[in-house]
């Protein structure tokens, strides 16, 4: 793979028009009416800013495999990811996980808001994603996919999936040693939901399983390799580059790709993935460019 990206070519740049169309539909959809204002407040609050990856994958995923933007079901998948993403954020901060002050490069909803309200806020943005996703108008009449989608984001957010990969990295499970423990950890951490936004994309209009299982294994590379440059930015980048604090896993002396495999390796290793990652994009041809672009420049990144 060429690593090769024109200079006009950023992650904001590429993400720009998926970031609008998720401000348009947080308005239209992230707080019900009759919810309380407090926690309506907290809930935006806490869905402001981030890079909007998750719902990004959602939404070129639908586009490599022929979304032209209509319909709901697209733009409601991608919404209710992005408010599971964040709704596990709001918990990873609390003071009994990883007692953070920061997230988006603003005060924690804990430290906002107070625990109670933070905790029922992360049980309101993950009980909203799944009625999101249920209550979608339907593509087209006899194809009812909201459950298929929902059982997507069920697991992939649960016990097999994420929150899996959060008590693993909590040490309150037994995990494999070495670069073993770190991939049973963050495959379920961070690449579950990542594989699931590609998929969703894809089942919502339609796509054959082949395709659907190639932009899940792209997913599932992507996130494995995201979290080896995250582990590498952790010890490099600043509070303000970073949008929450950095060198927390050497202070909490956490296990990561750089403590575990070194600089030199982990980085070998993330391209190795990333390369991976744009090889199961094959079967797509041409019409997946933008997910290899996308690829290539969260390798870029961490520099």
């Amino acid at each position: 793979m060429t690593q090769t990206l024109k200079k006009s070519e950023t992650l904001e740049t590429l993400l720009a028009g998926h970031v609008a169309a998720m401000e348009t539909n947080i308005d239209r959809w992230l707080v019900e009416p009759g919810t309380p204002g407090a926690l309506a407040d907290a809930m935006r609050y806490c869905v402001a800013g981030g890079k909007r990856l998750r719902p990004a994958l959602v939404r070129m995923s639908a586009r490599a495999v022929g979304w032209n933007g209509d319909g709901l079901l697209v733009d409601r998948a991608a919404l209710a990811v992005e408010m599971v993403h964040v709704y596990s954020l709001v918990h990873d901060d609390l003071p009994a996980m990883d007692d953070d002050d920061l997230r988006r490069g603003r005060p924690t909803a804990h430290v906002k808001f107070g625990q109670a309200m933070a905790i029922l806020t992360g049980d309101a943005l993950l009980t909203g994603a799944m009625g999101l996703l249920a209550q979608a108008p339907l593509p087209q009449p006899g194809l009812d996919v909201r459950a298929r989608m929902v059982a997507e984001l069920a697991a992939a957010a649960g016990a097999l999936g994420m929150v899996a990969g959060q008590v693993a990295d909590m040490e309150l499970c037994d995990v494999p040693q070495g670069q073993a423990g770190l991939e049973f950890v963050h495959t379920r951490k961070t690449g579950r939901m990542l594989q699931a936004s590609a998929r969703l994309g894809a089942i919502a209009v339609g796509a054959e399983p082949g395709i659907v299982g190639a932009l899940g294994e792209y997913a599932a590379k992507l996130g494995l390799a995201f979290q080896i440059f995250d582990d590498l930015l952790d010890v490099t980048a600043s509070a303000n580059q970073l949008g929450k604090t950095p060198g927390k896993d050497a202070q909490a002396n956490k296990k990561t790709y750089l403590t575990v495999l070194g600089y030199q390796q982990a980085e070998q290793l993330g391209q190795e993935l990333t390369n991976q990652a744009i090889e199961a994009l094959a079967p797509l041809g041409d019409k997946a460019a933008k997910l290899k672009t996308l690829a290539k420049l969260l390798v870029k990144r961490r520099y």
